[in-house]
């Protein structure tokens, strides 16, 4: 029953398996990502109304600076073009250092926030048009989804769960709300400003912790969307290793190099132990690069052919060893030393091989 459960899953297209790598990265390109919205909100408005809370005195003098202006200089001068342009020119001077570091202070947190939650990335693929967003079936798809729904009861529990903690806010200082009327116009401002700012803060300090379970949300959502079936697998691993043939004539290429790198080794060796037709093994002794003697090319009937032939053109003194020749080919590959219980009489051929190269 269970193969038969497992054959109808890999039949359907049903999409069981974890995304790979590769599916990841295809999907991060096109800009999709696990991201939460409610994230990058609830942090932009903590980092507002705490810049609001450390430089409120700036921001006051600021406002009062440009109504002090406004009501005792500007009300006073002359309408015409020059005095309309100064008076312009003044007000956005004004405006821009009273709203310009707001504005940095959010920017800055929302590159912090979108960088926690994605890194960096730039891609265009979201900006491109597309004719299925404006797809009135699709559409109202979207709008009668579970996705849908889930997106509605969350904003339900946001409004809730904010809307309590701020209300709670008010109410610990409710005393000094009622006793707004008998306070002076600067102490009403300051107290109305001092509660907007606490309000704010514990506003945004929920919301950010609704948010972490939002962006979990988020996480799980994006993992179940980019869920592959078994056959998807198996064609993406079809892709990533290309097409048989090429596949074929690479490897091809590579041994054919490996070959000549190999035979460009035979002319320096010390010896060729042969059996003598089948296999050839080249062996070379070089205390530099390894205290044993090392295998530098090998070969069997048509390469061990070729081997003895580049050996007997460049003077290199080939021994015949039929058990030593089939041990050391099927038991050693190119660059390895000789085994252990082959050293004497690896030892003893090339004792013979120097002497003969000295008489010689």
């Amino acid at each position: 029953m269970n193969l038969l459960s497992l054959d109808l899953q890999y039949f359907s297209g049903e999409k069981t398996e974890k995304a790979t790598p590769k599916k990841r990265q295809d999907s991060r390109k096109k800009g999709q990502t696990a991201k939460s919205q409610d994230l990058n909100t609830a942090i932009i408005l903590f980092a507002v109304f705490l810049f609001f809370l450390f430089s409120g005195s700036f921001i006051g003098d600021t406002a009062f600076d440009l109504f002090r202006h406004s009501f005792q200089e500007y009300i006073l001068m002359d309408l015409t073009e020059g005095t309309v342009n100064i008076i312009m020119v003044d007000l956005l001077k004004e405006i821009a250092l009273l709203i310009g570091p707001i504005m940095i202070v959010a920017m800055i947190a929302g590159i912090v926030s979108n960088y926690i939650q994605v890194g960096v990335l730039f891609t265009s693929e979201p900006l491109q048009p597309k004719l299925e967003k404006i797809d009135p079936i699709k559409g109202a798809k979207r709008i009668f989804s579970m996705r849908a729904i889930v997106e509605l009861l969350k904003s339900i529990l946001k409004i809730s769960f904010v809307g309590v903690i701020t209300f709670f806010v008010l109410w610990l200082r409710i005393d000094e709300v009622l006793g707004l009327a008998f306070k002076s116009t600067y102490d009403s401002l300051t107290t109305m400003l001092s509660l907007t700012i606490q309000m704010g803060i514990a506003a945004s300090l929920s919301l950010l912790f609704l948010s972490i379970f939002d962006y979990l949300y988020q996480k799980y959502d994006y993992e179940k969307n980019i869920r592959m079936s078994k056959q998807d697998v198996k064609d993406e691993h079809k892709n990533i290793e290309g097409d048989p043939l090429i596949k074929s004539k690479i490897k091809q290429q590579q041994r054919e190099m490996a070959m000549r790198r190999m035979m460009q080794e035979v002319p320096d060796a010390d010896v060729v132990i042969t059996n003598p037709t089948h296999y050839a093994v080249v062996l070379r002794y070089d205390e530099d690069k390894m205290e044993a003697p090392f295998v530098v090319a090998k070969g069997v009937d048509y390469m061990a052919q070729k081997i003895k032939f580049i050996a007997k053109e460049n003077d290199v003194i080939m021994i015949e060893n039929r058990p030593l020749a089939r041990s050391l080919y099927d038991g050693t590959e190119i660059g390895d030393g000789i085994p252990e219980e082959f050293f004497k009489t690896v030892a003893e051929i090339l004792a013979y091989v120097y002497r003969l190269k000295n008489k010689l």
